[in-house]
C-alpha cells in the first residue's frame, strides 16, 4: 500500500486543529501574542497575525467547479514548469486538487502531497484517481514541519496556506532543508494590495510583506509571474 486551505460564505476556521497560540520560550524572539482579527490566532509574525486554518469540513470550497475560472489553477500549473523528472511537494495539499493536475506531469519523478489534517489525506487517498497516479506520496505534517526528506525537491508548492502556519518560521527551514540547493518555492496568495479580491483580508498577502517574511527565513524573490486573477504567483529560491 502506498503512503497512506477564502471562502465568501462558509468560513471554516475554527481552533479544533489543535493548533494553539502558547507562548514558548523558543519563540518568543520571533513571535509576538496580542488580541488581533476574529479570524486570527492572536499570534503575530513580522508585523503580520496568523490566520486559522481552514478545516476539512472546506473540502467542498476546494473543488468547487468555478475554481478554474476564478483561479485560473491551469495556469498556475504551467508556470511552474513542470519537468517530468520533478520532485514536486504540495505543503497544504488539502483535498489534492493540484497533486492531481501535477503528478501526470511528473511522471517520472514524485508529487509529495504534504498535510497536517488526516482527514484530507484520506480524501486523497479515496480519489480514483491516486490509485491511476503511483508517484503520489501522502505525507502527515506537523505545526513545525513538513517530514519530508532533505536536498531532494526542484519544487515546492503553498496556495493559500502559507499565511496559516502556526509557526511560519520554523517551517519554512523545514522547507528550506528539504529542497534542492536549485530548487524553488511557489508561493501564491490572494493579493493583499487588490481591495477588489473577494478574500477576508487576514487570508491574502502582499508582495511586500510575503518578501519580508522570506528573506527573513533565508528566500529571496526570484520572480512573481503576475498573471493570475486573483493571487500571486511568487517564486522564491534559496537566499544563499
Amino acid at each position: 500500500m502506498r503512503n497512506v486551505f477564502l471562502v465568501f460564505g462558509i468560513l471554516l476556521l475554527y481552533p479544533f486543529l489543535n493548533l494553539n497560540a502558547q507562548k514558548t520560550s523558543d519563540t518568543s524572539a520571533i513571535y509576538s501574542f496580542k488580541k488581533g482579527h476574529p479570524y486570527g490566532i492572536g499570534k503575530w509574525y513580522q508585523g503580520r497575525e496568523i490566520a486559522y486554518v481552514m478545516g476539512w469540513q472546506g473540502i467542498g470550497w476546494l473543488e468547487r467547479d468555478e475554481r478554474e475560472i476564478e483561479e485560473r489553477t491551469s495556469l498556475l500549473i504551467k508556470n511552474m514548469t513542470i519537468k517530468t523528472s520533478d520532485v514536486i511537494a504540495d505543503i497544504g495539499a488539502g483535498s489534492g486538487y493540484h497533486v492531481f493536475k501535477m503528478a501526470p506531469k511528473a511522471s517520472a519523478g514524485n508529487v509529495y502531497a504534504v498535510d497536517i489534517q488526516p482527514e484530507m489525506l484520506q480524501a486523497m487517498a479515496s480519489n480514483p484517481k491516486f490509485q491511476k497516479n503511483s508517484n503520489i506520496k501522502l505525507i502527515q505534517g506537523s505545526e513545525t514541519s513538513v517530514n519530508l526528506p532533505e536536498n531532494t525537491f526542484d519544487k515546492i508548492l503553498m496556495v493559500d496556506v502559507y499565511h496559516e502556519f502556526n509557526f511560519p518560521f520554523e517551517m519554512m527551514q523545514s522547507i528550506r532543508k528539504a529542497m534542492k540547493k536549485d530548487g524553488e518555492i511557489y508561493l501564491i496568495e490572494y493579493r493583499g494590495e487588490d481591495p477588489s479580491v473577494p478574500i477576508k483580508k487576514l487570508h491574502k498577502m502582499t508582495e511586500k510583506q510575503a518578501i519580508k517574511e522570506m528573506k527573513f527565513a533565508g528566500f529571496r524573490l526570484k520572480k512573481n509571474i503576475d498573471n493570475l486573477p486573483w493571487q500571486h504567483c511568487m517564486v522564491f529560491v534559496k537566499a544563499n
